[in-house]
């Protein structure tokens, strides 16, 4: 509680959180998505999962399977539910697609689902994950996680809000039309030039290091999820860019079919307008 009435951004929040929820529940890896409120599509990730030894190849698959597996998926979870996915599948953990496809063979035993939604929508969800060298999570581990859902929930909207409250100079509007062009896989298959200076604003790399398109990979993964018929939300996300500026990512299929018989998907990031950006506002005053 006192961590979530002191903080005002949404990356230091969830930094802090996270190695608190540490101290109580135990956990070998984790993925914390802030969450368009409308479309409950993941925008800003926050993970440290340090089993996947392949990174590059590895993250668009996990992304992909998460939207695309029907088991304990955070759109269908209530406000204040935790689900445990060998509780969920009665020890069955192929049941998850996400299991079976990846999560298995990297050794993972169970994962703790939350999501963070109130009356104004949803605005993030975060998975904790076990391994071989870990027991399952026990309804302990799920009741305490329920009880924190409702404050975090308010301190997650305060911070969405509070970035309205900084104008933007408009300078990242300069940088031109911004494009990602993704196989069916979602796998890079080229961009526009002004694509990794946002890129590197959204989820910033470490040094050195190229920057990683995971919110394209958000929205494309629920075009894939829409498609088959898993979700009917709109393959669309808000996120805050920085200094109050928000951008809006879409995806849509595009281009020639490829050999799986599917068309590429391209991802555009532009400016949100006045518009969406009505409907990030409700919690302001929480």
């Amino acid at each position: 509680m006192r961590i979530c009435d002191s903080v005002g951004d949404a990356l230091t929040l969830r930094l802090r959180l996270v190695e608190e929820i540490r101290r109580a529940v135990s956990f070998d890896a984790y993925a914390w998505l802030m969450t368009d409120p409308e479309t409950s599509v993941g925008s800003a990730p926050l993970a440290d999962i340090p089993l996947l030894q392949e990174l590059p190849r590895q993250l668009p698959q996990l992304i992909r399977l998460k939207y695309l597996t029907t088991v304990n998926r955070w759109t269908t979870l209530g406000a204040a539910e935790v689900a445990l996915l060998r509780e969920a599948t009665r020890g069955d953990l192929s049941q998850s697609r996400l299991w079976r496809d990846l999560l298995g063979g990297l050794g993972v035993i169970d994962v703790a689902s939350s999501v963070f939604k109130d009356r104004f929508g949803c605005w993030g969800f975060l998975d904790l994950w076990r391994s071989e060298s870990s027991a399952p999570f026990s309804r302990a581990d799920a009741a305490f996680l329920a009880g924190i859902t409702e404050p975090v929930t308010m301190a997650l909207r305060t911070c969405q809000a509070n970035t309205f409250l900084t104008p933007h100079s408009g300078d990242a509007r300069q940088l031109g039309p911004v494009v990602l062009l993704l196989s069916p896989e979602l796998e890079v298959l080229g961009q526009t030039p002004q694509t990794p200076a946002y890129l590197r604003i959204l989820v910033p790399p470490g040094e050195g290091s190229a920057p990683i398109p995971a919110s394209a990979y958000n929205v494309a993964a629920q075009l894939l999820a829409v498609e088959a018929e898993v979700d009917r939300n709109p393959p669309t996300a808000r996120v805050h860019l920085s200094a109050g500026l928000w951008v809006t990512l879409r995806a849509a299929r595009i281009g020639n079919v490829d050999t799986s018989g599917e068309q590429n998907v391209a991802v555009s990031i532009e400016e949100t307008s006045p518009a969406e950006r009505l409907t990030l506002l409700p919690g302001r005053s929480a």
